[in-house]
């Protein structure tokens, strides 16, 4: 599979997260939630990540998982553990840090970053903050498919 991560775009220039993740300073991606959602279980080593930053509706860079990591049930000092164990791998600001302090997550370490020629982003309605398709033109402009989001149980 192929997966499309929204990368947050706060913090200025120099200090947004593809910004870190092209500089080499960012090589973890984290997600987060109250329960399983994507994309908890469902990234393995190999697979390729495709990067954009959310408001651009361009996916400009891409990367290739090399570790993952899924926690489940954990209570907020646990969280805070995990993050800050892998700080130095997610590069994550204050704010971002209290934004993940959730019982499931999912740690994504990628390595082999490059930059794309931009690709245009279709977006639809039904989307979120991680996209997983079977071919990145699944939701590239001209190539797109309806893109169904299964729920994770």
């Amino acid at each position: 599979m192929v997966h499309l991560v929204y990368c947050d775009n706060a913090g200025g220039k120099g200090n947004k997260e593809l910004d870190k993740i092209l500089a080499g300073t960012k090589t973890m991606i984290v997600r987060g939630a109250a329960g399983r959602k994507f994309p908890h279980s469902r990234v393995f080593e190999g697979e390729e990540l495709y990067f954009m930053e959310k408001g651009t509706k361009k996916i400009t860079a891409k990367a290739i998982v090399k570790h993952v990591e899924n926690y489940m049930k954990l209570s907020l000092d646990e969280s805070a553990d995990i993050l800050q164990k892998n700080q130095e791998k997610l590069n994550l600001t204050t704010k971002q840090s209290e934004r993940w302090l959730k019982k499931y997550l999912c740690l994504v370490e990628f390595d082999s970053v490059e930059i794309i020629e931009p690709l245009d982003f279709d977006h639809q309605g039904n989307m979120d903050d991680w996209l997983i398709v079977n071919k990145i033109e699944d939701v590239v402009v001209g190539t797109s498919i309806k893109y169904e989001y299964v729920k994770i149980n």
